[in-house]
């Protein structure tokens, strides 16, 4: 007997992604489309990214199937995101999934979009399944995670502000840099001397303890008010153009530098040295080489490719197959959430 074949969409913010999956790592077919339209205004627009949803899903569909040479009445089960994200973008998902479900007679998962990203190393790196240490570092979330087991997710700390995506396209824009702002800063800051502008670490202080308030979590507002103080004094001085690439190294340094840290005391306090990145700052180079080089030779790191790093429909997929080997089914009363919670999350 074959594996379930599943098809599965994401639609929370500006990728229109659908993927077909046979078991748990045989990806078939696997489209993503990227709305660049939003590269104009410097980051997303809820109303245009749910048109071009529209717009493009069908389409989209039809070529993770025909790359996975496979017909829609040969799927056995579907799955979307539900949450979280933007609720326009999420509910062309979730009705394309539902309509599809319906007809085809098929069961529906509806998969939480964090939990996801969990997943997407575990389909290119076999070894990359608890327990481990997650960080996930997304434009909308950044989370630091215990995962003794799939579906038990013990929650360390997370940002009380911004999160890091959304710091590293903030910190862009006020350099003139175009979005997203994680590849624009780190193209920049290679050619930037990181020691030339030092600049804060939020909530890292050397003498915390574990139980400390703060030990974990994170914080970026105050390390974004720093570089637009920073950038206006340049501005001033008619020095701005010739210190781009320095401000935008010692920004990258400042935000590696504190998830790297919080990982670290992650990895001491568990005892367990396998981490897992996930989310689009997963796909920060100076990131991934900052935590091999802190983790060791005893250390493990696994973070997914650029194309699986970023949202897209394969992890949803991975996703899905653990919830339906659980026996977890949505039915058509399923719906979207943007503020959904992360299922199987504990505090601590």
């Amino acid at each position: 007997m074959s594996a379930p074949l599943l098809l599965a969409l994401e639609t929370s913010c500006d990728e229109t992604s659908a993927a077909v999956l046979r078991g748990e790592d045989e990806l078939l077919g696997h489209v993503i489309f990227t709305q660049d339209i939003h590269r104009l205004y410097g980051g997303v627009v809820p109303e245009l990214a749910s048109r071009a949803h529209l717009r493009t899903v069908d389409d989209v569909v039809d070529g993770a199937l025909r790359e996975a040479g496979v017909r829609l009445d040969e799927v056995d089960a579907f799955a979307v995101t539900a949450g979280p994200g933007l609720i326009g973008a999420l509910l062309v998902g979730v009705a394309w999934a539902k309509a599809a479900a319906w007809a085809e007679g098929k069961p529906l998962v509806g998969v939480h979009h964090m939990e996801a990203h969990l997943f997407a190393a575990q389909l290119e790196h076999p070894g990359a399944r608890p327990p481990f240490v997650a960080l996930l570092v997304s434009g909308g979330h950044t989370l630091l995670l215990r995962v003794p087991a799939w579906g038990e997710y013990h929650l360390l700390g997370a940002t009380r502000d911004d999160a890091a995506g959304e710091a590293f396209d903030k910190a862009a824009k006020l350099l003139g840099l175009p979005y997203p702002g994680g590849p624009s800063i780190q193209q920049a800051a290679a050619a930037g001397d990181p020691k030339r502008h030092p600049l804060p670490r939020p909530l890292l202080n050397r003498g915390q303890r574990p139980g400390d308030p703060g030990y974990y979590d994170l914080s970026f507002s105050g390390l974004k008010n720093a570089v637009r103080l920073l950038v206006r004094g340049l501005e001033q001085e008619g020095r701005l153009e010739d210190e781009v690439p320095h401000v935008a190294a010692a920004f990258q340094e400042a935000v590696v530098d504190v998830l790297a840290s919080k990982t670290m005391r992650a990895v001491k306090e568990s005892g367990c040295r396998r981490v897992v990145l996930g989310g689009g700052v997963a796909n920060s180079r100076a990131l991934r080489d900052e935590l091999r080089r802190r983790l060791g030779k005893e250390g493990e790191l696994y973070a997914p490719s650029p194309r699986l790093s970023t949202d897209n429909a394969a992890m949803i997929a991975r996703a899905a197959v653990f919830h339906l080997q659980r026996g977890e089914r949505a039915g058509l009363e399923l719906n979207a959430r943007a503020d959904l919670p992360f299922p199987g999350l504990v505090r601590g």
